[in-house]
C-alpha cells in the first residue's frame, strides 16, 4: 500500500510569498554560506588532521541542509512540486523511462518513502557538496575554494537548478578522480551525472583531451562511452533540445556575465600556469579546460541559453584557479593581498547578485522549511 500524498506546500506552480517587500533584505543564510569557508580562509586557528575532517563533515552537512530545506527558494520551485507528484503517479518504470532518470528516481523512491520535497532536495544537496568538498580539499586552499563556489554553484545553482546541480557535483568527483589520473572514475562519476542531467554528457571529451598516456586507446574508449550515453540519454530528445537552447532565440539574461565569469580564470590560468606548480597531467586538464571556457565566449550572442547552461560545467574553474593564484608571487604579503582580492571579488558578485538580479527574488527571503 503506497503512503497517503501530502504536499510540502499549498501551491503548485505558484511562487507567490506574502509581503515580500517586508521580508526580502532577509538573506543572512546565504551570508552565513559565505562566512563559514571565508573564516576557514582567513582564521589563524589550524586543526589536527580528525579535526580538520570533522570540521569540513559538518560544513558539508550544514551547507547540504540549507540546501535541502528550502522552502519556496528557486525559480523551478513550483515545477520540481509537479515533479514530485508525476513521478508519483507514474510508478517505476515511468520514472525510469524519464528525461532524466536518476532525478526521477530519486523522486520516485521518496514519494514511496512517504517523503517530499525536501527529501528530493536533501539528497541532492548532500550529493553536491560531497562533490564541491572533495573536490575543494584537493586544491592548496581548500576553504577559499569552497568560498568562491558559494555564490553561483551553491546559491544560485544547487538552489535553482536542481537537476543539474547534481551533475555538476557528480562531474566534480570526476575532476577530482581526472587530477588523480583516474580516467575511468572521471568517465564514471560524469556518467552517473547524466543521469540527472544529460547535458554533463558534454564534459566526456575532456577526458580523452587530458590523457597523458595511452591517448589513441582513451580517445576510442571514451568516445564509445560518450557516444553511447549520449544515445541513450539525449538522442530522442536532441531535436527538442535544440529547439528550446539555440533556435528559440530565447535569451539567457546575464548569461554573459556567467561565462564572463569562467573567462577570467580560464586567461589567467593560460597567462599563469607555468607558476602553478602543477604537474603535467594536471596542466594538461586545466589548459583544455580554460581553452573551452574562452571559446563559450564568443557563443553567447547566438546561443546565450545553451552556452549559459554548459558554462555551468566550467565553475569547476573558478574554484581551481582562484584557490591558487596567490602561487604566482613569492612574498607572503603580495600573497596575502592576492587572497583577499579573491574573497572580495567574490562577495561583490554575491551581493551583486542577490540585490541586483533579475531572478533574485526568487531566492528571498531564504525560508527554512521546518517553520512552514
Amino acid at each position: 500500500m503506497r503512503p497517503e500524498w501530502r504536499w510540502p506546500s499549498g501551491l503548485l506552480g505558484s511562487h507567490t510569498r506574502e509581503n515580500q517587500e517586508d521580508v526580502l533584505p532577509d538573506m543572512w543564510p546565504y551570508w552565513l554560506l559565505f562566512l563559514i569557508p571565508f573564516l576557514g580562509t582567513l582564521g589563524p586557528i589550524r586543526l589536527d588532521p580528525r579535526a580538520l575532517n570533522l570540521a569540513w563533515f559538518g560544513v558539508a552537512t550544514l551547507f547540504a541542509l540549507i540546501i535541502g530545506l528550502r522552502h519556496q527558494v528557486g525559480g523551478d520551485w513550483g515545477s520540481y512540486l509537479l515533479h514530485l507528484r508525476l513521478v508519483y503517479e507514474m510508478g517505476i518504470f515511468g520514472a525510469l523511462a524519464h528525461g532524466d532518470p536518476g532525478y526521477y528516481f530519486v523522486n520516485w523512491l521518496v514519494a514511496q518513502l512517504g517523503g517530499d520535497i525536501y527529501w528530493v532536495n536533501l539528497v541532492c544537496g548532500a550529493l553536491v557538496m560531497m562533490g564541491v568538498v572533495t573536490f575543494a580539499r584537493q586544491q592548496p586552499l581548500p576553504w577559499l575554494a569552497l568560498l568562491v563556489a558559494v555564490p553561483y554553484l551553491i546559491v544560485v545553482v544547487s538552489m535553482g537548478y536542481t537537476r543539474q546541480s547534481v551533475a555538476l557535483g557528480l562531474a566534480l568527483l570526476g575532476l577530482a578522480a581526472l587530477n588523480n589520473g583516474q580516467v575511468r572514475g572521471f568517465v564514471a562519476w560524469v556518467v552517473l551525472g547524466a543521469l540527472f542531467h544529460k547535458s554533463a554528457v558534454l564534459l566526456l571529451p575532456i577526458a580523452a583531451l587530458a590523457a597523458s598516456r595511452r591517448r589513441l586507446w582513451n580517445f576510442f574508449w571514451v568516445g564509445v562511452t560518450a557516444a553511447v550515453a549520449a544515445g541513450l540519454l539525449v538522442w530522442d530528445s536532441s531535436q527538442a533540445l535544440w529547439a528550446n537552447y539555440v533556435e528559440s532565440g530565447y535569451e539567457s539574461k546575464g548569461g554573459l556575465i556567467r561565462v564572463a565569469m569562467n573567462a577570467v580564470p580560464a586567461a589567467l590560468f593560460l597567462m599563469f600556469h607555468r607558476y602553478l606548480a602543477l604537474g603535467y597531467s594536471e596542466r594538461r586538464l586545466w589548459w583544455w579546460m580554460s581553452v573551452l571556457a574562452l571559446a563559450s565566449l564568443p557563443l553567447v550572442p547566438f546561443a546565450s541559453t545553451a552556452v549559459d547552461r554548459v558554462a555551468l560545467y566550467f565553475i569547476p574553474l573558478q574554484m581551481f584557479v582562484f584557490s591558487r593564484l596567490h602561487l604566482i608571487r613569492n612574498e607572503l604579503d603580495e600573497r596575502g593581498f592576492i587572497i583577499l582580492g579573491v574573497v572580495g571579488y567574490y562577495a561583490l558578485v554575491q551581493w551583486v547578485w542577490l540585490n541586483m538580479a533579475t531572478h533574485a527574488p526568487y531566492w528571498l527571503p531564504y525560508q527554512f522549511a521546518l517553520f512552514h
